[in-house]
């Protein structure tokens, strides 16, 4: 889930709203400004109800930011990089980049989420009963209390056995404890969290044929959500068993056509993309420091009549928004970091902060077809697949001019 709608950063962490989450307001606004507030606490005028249910769904907004937050914390003091929190149409994501070293570690963040919501919810329903017995407006102690409820149920369907929700996490971290095989606790869990999703759209496809429309479509999208990404977690568990021990050094591509960011996007077409079949175009300096990434697909974006007078740093991902590794780092650690302005490149990198190395898709797609097919070695695969034919005689371009 991409952020759409910046909130800044918390503790570090970019955190932002998808959205799709105008979805979960929308429905909060109505169903309770027009149902459950007008029923409950008559008497009150329709502004009124607008105001408290527009309230209400920004607080559980709160609530289940608070819930992706305290996951993300508990993942920073356990040595995990957080990417960014995202609140969306069917909860929230806060994006880990790398995974525990320990069960200990990875039921620590797993049962962090459901305990945050647990207590919002005793803290929502001290302020409900406060205000109620202050005699302050029913509708207002009303609103409180239906936040404590939804929290409590939040942690309660959580801490369901099944990923991708916590309760699948926690399942995982003890299997993991117990057979001392993490790839095999999480695919267990994840193949825990397609059966229950499956249960879902069940009693949902059950609720629409009986008459309940609408919980029972959202009850079936909630459990299409769930087999999805249940699926996704079991082959990223597979994935990252049969790249285990491969080191970014043997995988990337060492042989690199570079750029200089004053040298024009015409100019760069003419010299190597007419010629080669290339995807990434590096940009350094004279002494091979990475300044920036060229893809084609951001050339393509460049207008033919703009090309002769646009450069390359105009149009660039910018060097600290490109993934950078060592050579020496795990490919499983990079993968979680690839994403963003990179089109799914990386750089690698000397301790100097020079070029060595790049990793691309098609790199990735070799390594994971080939592993394990030599015995005794993690990889002995060709050396990355985006670069250029060195023919002889024939020396690379580094300089870019």
């Amino acid at each position: 889930m991409r952020s759409s709608i910046s909130l800044g950063r918390i503790g570090g962490i970019p955190v932002g709203l998808n959205v799709s989450v105008l979805v979960i307001v929308l429905i909060l606004l109505v169903g309770l400004a027009f149902g459950r507030f007008p029923v409950v606490f008559p008497g009150s005028s329709p502004v009124v109800y607008l105001l408290a249910g527009l309230a209400t769904a920004v607080l559980f907004l709160a609530s289940l930011l608070a819930h992706e937050l305290s996951h993300a914390m508990v993942a920073k003091r356990h040595g995990i990089d957080v990417a960014h929190i995202t609140l969306w149409l069917l909860g929230g994501v806060a994006e880990l980049r790398g995974e525990p070293r320990s069960p200990g570690a990875d039921l620590k963040i797993a049962v962090v989420g459901p305990l945050t919501s647990l207590v919002c919810g005793v803290i929502f329903g001290a302020v409900a009963l406060l205000v109620s017995a202050a005699g302050w407006a029913p509708l207002l102690a009303g609103m409180f209390g239906y936040l404590a409820g939804v929290n409590v149920i939040l942690a309660l369907f959580n801490l369901i056995p099944a990923a991708p929700l916590d309760g699948g996490r926690v399942l995982r971290a003890a299997l993991w404890s117990r057979w001392g095989d993490r790839t095999r606790a999480a695919v267990a869990a994840a193949r825990a969290g397609r059966v229950f999703g499956y249960v879902l759209i069940a009693l949902g496809f059950l609720q629409v044929v009986t008459g309940s429309g609408f919980e029972g479509l959202w009850l079936a999208l909630i459990g299409l959500f769930l087999v999805s990404a249940a699926s996704a977690e079991e082959q990223q568990a597979q994935l990252g068993s049969s790249l285990h021990g491969i080191r970014i050094g043997n995988v990337m591509s060492d042989r690199l056509v570079v750029a200089h960011p004053d040298e024009t996007v015409a100019e760069l077409i003419d010299r190597v993309v007419m010629r080669e079949r290339l995807s990434t175009y590096p940009l350094v300096d004279h002494g091979m420091r990475f300044l920036g990434l060229v893809t084609l697909n951001r050339i393509r974006q460049v207008r033919p009549d703009a090309r002769a007078a646009t450069r390359l740093r105009d149009i660039a991902c910018p060097p600290d928004q490109v993934p950078a590794a060592r050579p020496e780092e795990a490919l499983t650690d990079l993968l979680t970091r690839m994403g963003g302005c990179a089109d799914g490149r990386a750089v690698v990198l000397d301790p100097a902060g020079r070029l060595i190395g790049l990793l691309t898709p098609s790199d990735i797609s070799r390594v994971i077809q080939t592993a394990g097919l030599h015995a005794g070695d993690p990889y002995h695969g060709p050396r990355g697949a985006d670069l250029t034919t060195h023919h002889p005689g024939r020396p690379l371009d580094r300089s870019g001019r």
